[in-house]
């Protein structure tokens, strides 16, 4: 037959919308030509795939070839239609049937000399073909990102003659194993929370971050262990569900990075230098990737010397912080990243290092604190001043808790929130507020109080809620108690210090 359909799958985001590649044969002076908005290096696939049949002894027809990449509207880009262009040529001049292709997505850059190289995006692909109940042929290099979709039936190739003759019958090939999932996850050894000397409170603060999800602001000099303690941040949290690890491994998919398969369900920890642009920390180009704060999907992001970032790049993220999503808009098309993180931000509270060095006047403090807007700042949920370690702390031999205690708090706190409203704290609306979150009488007056006297915006009013209600779940109480919630408010430096210099 001189008409071929084969399936295969744009990128667009983190999704993956059906391309079928439509392959006609006409008389006429010989011609290849590919249509359906195909960029530069899809247009260029003519020439590698003309010379991978070649190579492999497949018959390359001359005629009129017209390839149409549908639907015509969406923008192609990459090599990744190669495999699916050849063979549709392959069934198309009669080398195979094409009922034999029938239930089959094709994936895979062509070399010159038929090889199948990798490509980006293959488990968005994978899980879409899995929907439709689709097998799929991928190249080798992927087999070891493409085990982490559980469902769904794929094939790992290295030749274009490979699959031809498994399509043939005549030398069939296994089905690619996925990776078992266990509820045990191995965590990075070479770190842990009990290496921290002192800090109680940062601890006991990273503690409630972690079981509700909160973001974390760390105020103080240099060497109070900041860094150290953010680092240390992904230890004490439970690995994530395996849904929440094949997002985040999507979105490292797109860019083609590879994931540790023993270790998929860490969540992701991303230190962005402060001279990272908004293009890189959110995302963008012409072309729209995935900046840091969706790569820190379902983990960490740890924004270090605060002040030191572009106040604009900063301001960025002040709407994917309230919806968990970025939306790259640009002429050709608009993508959607996940990007649900939770920030740890760290500064200094002067330029001079301490704001009571007498080394810079309030007024150089105000200006060095002002680079970080207000309303980034209402976002945060937890502020706190780090002091200076005394000698005693650092000499100090004493057993710290390890990350392992802690988490085993975290995760039953965190189940008692997903059993009580099916999601952390920290996401709760206004409405959810009010059912999970209802403050009993004097709770309620002394919370009405501390926002007069603090002058709390109405999102810290329901942050403040936020925070008294993890503290409640970590203390096993079914209610916020006074003690809950006054904790909840004395993590409020950043807005202590300001009151402090502006007297």
């Amino acid at each position: 037959m001189s008409l071929a359909k084969i399936y295969t799958r744009a990128q667009v985001g983190v999704d993956a919308p059906l391309v079928t590649v439509e392959v006609h044969l006409s008389n006429g002076l010989p011609a290849f030509n590919i249509v359906g908005l195909p960029e530069a290096s899809v247009k260029e696939s003519k020439e590698r795939v003309r010379c991978a049949l070649a190579h492999c002894h497949f018959l390359f027809p001359e005629q009129r070839i017209t390839v149409n990449l549908a639907p015509a509207d969406l923008p192609k880009q990459g090599g990744r239609y190669d495999l699916a262009i050849a063979i549709g040529i392959i069934v198309a001049s009669g080398q195979l049937n094409h009922t034999q292709t029938e239930g089959y997505e094709f994936y895979g850059e062509l070399a010159l000399t038929g090889e199948i190289r990798e490509v980006t995006a293959i488990i968005p692909a994978l899980i879409a073909a899995a929907r439709v109940s689709r097998c799929c042929y991928i190249p080798k290099a992927n087999k070891m990102m493409a085990s982490l979709v559980s469902r769904g039936a794929r094939k790992s190739v290295t030749s274009l003659k490979d699959v031809w003759l498994d399509l043939g019958g005549q030398q069939a090939l296994p089905f690619d194993e996925h990776i078992a999932c266990t509820d045990e996850e191995q965590f990075s050894a070479h770190i842990d929370m009990n290496e921290v000397k002192g800090q109680a409170v940062a601890k006991r603060v990273l503690e409630i971050a972690a079981a509700g999800g909160h973001n974390v602001l760390f105020l103080g000099p240099p060497g109070t262990g900041k860094s150290m303690l953010a680092q240390r941040m992904p230890t004490i949290m439970p690995p994530m569900q395996i849904d929440q690890a094949l997002e985040t491994a999507s979105v490292y998919s797109l860019i083609g990075k590879n994931i540790d398969p023993s270790q998929w369900r860490q969540r992701p920890f991303r230190s962005p230098h402060h001279t990272c642009s908004a293009v890189a920390l959110v995302g963008g180009s012409s072309t729209p990737k995935p900046g840091e704060i969706s790569l820190a999907h379902n983990g960490i992001l740890f924004l270090d010397e605060l002040p030191e970032y572009e106040r604009k790049v900063l301001d960025s993220l002040r709407e994917p912080m309230e919806t968990g999503m970025v939306n790259i808009s640009r002429a050709a098309q608009q993508v959607d990243f996940p990007a649900r993180f939770q920030l740890i931000a760290a500064l200094n509270p002067s330029p001079t290092g301490c704001h009571n060095d007498k080394r810079s006047t309030p007024e150089q403090v105000l200006r060095y604190l002002s680079k970080v807007s207000g309303p980034f700042i209402d976002r945060i949920d937890l502020q706190i001043e780090l002091p200076r370690l005394s000698t005693a702390e650092l000499q100090s031999k004493a057993e710290a808790e390890s990350s392992a205690c802690i988490r085993g708090r975290v995760e039953q706190a965190r189940l008692v929130a997903l059993n009580r409203q099916g999601k952390d704290n920290a996401q709760l609306s206004s409405k959810e507020l009010d059912r999970h979150c209802e403050l009993l009488d004097g709770v309620a007056e002394y919370l009405a109080k501390a926002t007069e006297k603090l002058q709390l915006s109405p999102r810290s009013y329901h942050r403040v809620v936020k925070v008294a209600r993890t503290i409640a779940d970590l203390n096993r109480h079914q209610d916020i108690k006074l003690t809950d919630l006054k904790e909840a408010l004395s993590y409020r430096a950043f807005e202590r210090l300001l009151s402090q210099l502006t007297r």
